[in-house]
């Protein structure tokens, strides 16, 4: 495929896919979703190594506010049922999925993030969930999120808004290493987990969504409360002023 927001590249049974809208802070549209999930579903029969990588200033910065925009101005709503879905398959597919984060992870970011397996971060690296600064709060993420670090640790997360430095995210249980070199970790990593069969991590991926089937039961309850909060027309106003402005909600 002729990718326009992803990099994608093969060697073996590890692919590597890169989040790459530069011009856009590395955030998340439409096509982004549908690249990155047809890059994952050509990943299902070999593949026992995903990673996922941003760019080195942003791993991936949340939603899209101008496409956000756009929507609204057309009269669409953002389905986001289809970026939960992404997720889903990060988190269950039958591959190891590993994050590799340089750079700021925000809002949908954290959604990336919190899907994988295994998160490999940088000592620079910087995670926050900001969206109820613009009162939204992250529906869709929180499943996933809450599965990797805990509900109340979510909760504070999510509340405070700010950005949470690398040591302290692997302090939460979000990343699981920190490194000063990333992609020499990487390739200890890789020296592991290319070991094991294809077969053995479909079935320990299947055994551990089978054991916490949360991302299923509350897959209902987030894309629900994800529309209620992006149709709130109040939450639409704060979003158009701040694309069309760069004023911040409460200035």
């Amino acid at each position: 495929m002729d990718y326009k927001t992803i990099k994608v590249t093969r060697e073996g049974n590890v692919c590597t896919l890169q989040i790459h809208r530069p011009q856009n802070n590395n955030t998340i549209d439409n096509l982004l979703i549908d690249e990155m999930s047809v890059a994952l579903e050509a990943c299902l029969e070999d593949v026992t190594v995903v990673i996922l990588k941003g760019l080195p200033h942003v791993f991936c910065f949340g939603a899209d506010f101008n496409f956000a925009k756009n929507q609204v101005n057309d009269g669409q709503q953002q389905d986001p049922e289809p970026l939960y879905d992404l997720w889903y398959l990060l988190a269950t597919g039958p591959f190891i999925s590993i994050a590799c984060v340089e750079g700021k992870a925000n809002a949908g970011g954290i959604g990336f993030v919190a899907a994988c397996d295994i998160v490999l971060s940088s000592e620079q690296a910087v995670y926050s969930l900001s969206e109820m600064l613009f009162g939204l709060f992250p529906a869709c993420v929180m499943p996933y999120l809450m599965r990797k670090i805990g509900y109340q640790k979510a909760n504070h997360m999510t509340l405070m808004t700010k950005p949470v430095n690398a040591k302290a995210a692997q302090e939460i249980g979000l990343v699981d290493e920190v490194s000063s070199a990333l992609e020499q970790t990487l390739r200890a990593c890789l020296m592991r987990v290319k070991c094991l069969s294809k077969a053995a991590i479909t079935r320990h991926k299947r055994y551990m969504h089978e054991f916490n089937p949360v991302l299923q039961q509350m897959k209902p309850t987030s894309l629900k409360a994800n529309l209620e909060v992006f149709s709130d027309v109040d939450n639409i106003k704060l979003i158009m002023r701040y694309v069309e402005t760069g004023q911040m909600p409460w200035e």
